[in-house]
């Protein structure tokens, strides 16, 4: 059974990608990460947020695969990717379909006289 977890810029799946398809998988998560390309990453960003998706998974290490625990592991990625931009290592990509500052109006640098 395929079990998923959403957020506005994380998305986890119990499947593998095969063939570009998505099969439900027992043992394996598959992460999205911004699939609306809503955000500028750089590597070092993007290597960021893999790293805390395996360290995330990690202490879930042992227990149920459940569609609750899939959820709290991406709901911290989403505050993970949020804590980036506030810190400006990421960026909002004013480029992007539908701009949305869901994560908090960009910060703008002020002249100072």
């Amino acid at each position: 059974m395929l079990l998923k977890s959403t957020t506005r810029h994380i998305r986890i799946f119990t499947a593998v990608i095969e063939k570009g398809e998505l099969n439900p998988s027992d043992n394996m998560l598959t992460l999205d990460v911004d699939p609306d390309n809503e955000l500028n990453w750089t590597d070092s960003s993007l290597k960021a947020v893999y790293g805390k998706f395996e360290e995330l998974v990690t202490a879930y290490e042992g227990q149920d695969l459940t569609e609750y625990n899939l959820r709290r592991i991406g709901s911290d990625l989403e505050h993970f990717v949020r804590s980036l931009l506030q810190k400006g290592e990421l960026s909002y990509n004013l480029e992007s379909r539908a701009v949305n500052y869901s994560m908090g109006l960009p910060q703008v640098a002020v002249d100072q006289p």
